[in-house]
């Protein structure tokens, strides 16, 4: 276990999450950062002084996202003036809404400091490393669309893809738990109802306000994209992160070096 002015004064990464698509969605993230962080930690965890530094940013304005195709300019403006504020405070950040990874290109050439996570580069790490070959989308209409607007509409170079018959029943009842609050007791009710509809038996619920009222008993998996970022962002929270990553880059410049050498070793054998 770490000692007291290893905790305060150690290299522990900070962790950024940028809310307001809703603000519930953000304090989810967050609290599954925790979790993971403590589960990660193991044995080792000790309570608050183990907990990871956490920004978070909530713009309001965010919230346009669910028409992107008629508000993309002050959203992008929103997002961009919010994602330059919170990359010079932590070392690892990530959005906390599947409709806004859309803007994830643009947010990799702003060349801002900090690692912004997105959820795609996530969710493609954890597809091909469980092996799926079919999954069901649900989501807002402009991710379930897989249209320009999607931000998984590379998804299905993936894997395929089923996505909900009654798209715009999933979009109403995902406004609905932002306008009522997740305490709602219909909204669950519905949720199992469009979920029980699908085929595909893995579905991700590729919108954060899906896992706020995920408790339903239901027979499918329910993968929740939001947790699986968090995951990676108690990851990066802990030191031996960064001992890792200089690893694993370590061990693939020693194998590109051994590839350049193999040929020459082959034709001498």
């Amino acid at each position: 276990m770490m000692t007291a002015s290893e905790r305060t004064s150690g290299p522990r990464n900070t962790i950024g999450i940028v809310a307001g698509s809703g603000p519930e969605a953000g304090i989810d993230l967050w609290a599954k950062v925790l979790r993971h962080n403590a589960d990660l930690m193991g044995d080792d965890f000790g309570g608050d002084l183990d907990a990871p530094r956490v920004v978070i940013l909530s713009e309001p304005l965010l919230g346009l996202s669910m028409d992107l195709s008629r508000n993309e300019t002050v959203v992008w403006e929103a997002l961009k003036d919010t994602a330059a504020a919170i990359s010079v405070r932590c070392d690892h950040w990530a959005i906390a809404c599947n409709t806004l990874n859309w803007f994830a290109p643009r947010i990799s050439n702003l060349g801002l400091p900090g690692e912004f996570v997105s959820f795609q580069s996530v969710l493609s790490d954890w597809i091909a490393a469980s092996g799926l070959t079919r999954l069901g989308l649900l989501g807002a209409a402009p991710v379930t669309e897989m249209g320009v607007w999607s931000a998984y509409r590379a998804l299905s170079d993936l894997v395929e893809v089923e996505t909900p018959a009654d798209a715009e029943a999933l979009h109403a009842l995902i406004h609905d738990v932002k306008r009522l609050g997740s305490a709602d007791p219909t909204l669950r009710r519905r949720f199992k109802a469009l979920a029980e509809t699908m085929r595909a038996e893995t579905l991700l619920l590729a919108c954060t306000e899906l896992p706020l009222i995920a408790e339903i008993e239901t027979t499918k998996r329910l993968v929740d994209v939001t947790d699986l970022v968090a995951v990676e962002l108690a990851r990066r929270s802990l030191p031996r992160w960064d001992a890792a990553k200089n690893d694993r880059q370590a061990a693939r410049a020693s194998g590109a070096r051994g590839q350049a050498r193999a040929p020459r070793e082959d034709a001498h054998g």
